[in-house]
């Protein structure tokens, strides 16, 4: 058991030989939109304030309810597949498939820090964060095309583009329905 949950929780999230299996790559990228999507959804919102630290918080605080929400989502229903409780390791894989959700703030709170400590403007820090997320939700292609074990095509960038224009017009009517 210990070989098999230090194996588990130090092997790469990408594997560059072989691809995760289906079940994995599944949990990851559903990770990775819930992340990413909430992340803007939290940002989004908060673009007129000029509450550093609040706005940090609310990221943080956003990353880590959902990562929690995550794992037990995935955990309940990967247990309801299976028809048994979850095995220790299986609960510890879940938790590390769910880590995209918690990678999504990373880059948006070092942004945001850099205006708390006065470095940036907290706007041109904010619209940043933004823009940081548009393009992870873009790379969504790439990842799930890295995690199918495939290579990126000229399609893949086409893809990628039109996903964030996609996104661009969501956070759009976001922006002008709520604001």
């Amino acid at each position: 058991m210990e070989s098999d949950l230090r194996s588990l929780m130090h092997r790469p999230l990408l594997s560059r030989s072989v691809p995760l299996d289906k079940d994995n790559a599944a949990s990851r990228i559903s990770a990775y939109v819930y992340g990413n999507i909430l992340i803007l959804a939290a940002l989004i919102p908060e673009t007129i304030s000029r509450s550093d630290s609040r706005t940090i918080a609310i990221v943080a605080g956003t990353a880590i309810s959902t990562f929690i929400a995550h794992v037990f989502a995935e955990g309940v229903g990967r247990s309801v597949r299976s028809g048994r409780q979850l095995t220790t390791a299986e609960r510890l894989a879940e938790l590390r498939d769910s880590v995209p959700v918690l990678s999504s703030a990373v880059v948006p709170i070092v942004v945001l820090a850099t205006a708390y400590f006065g470095w940036v403007e907290a706007f041109t820090a904010q619209v940043i964060a933004e823009v940081a997320i548009l393009v992870r939700i873009a790379s969504m292609v790439f990842v799930i095309t890295r995690l199918r074990g495939e290579r990126p095509t000229g399609n893949t960038l086409i893809a990628a583009v039109a996903l964030a224009v996609v996104a661009t017009a969501v956070v759009v009517v976001k922006v002008v329905l709520t604001h």
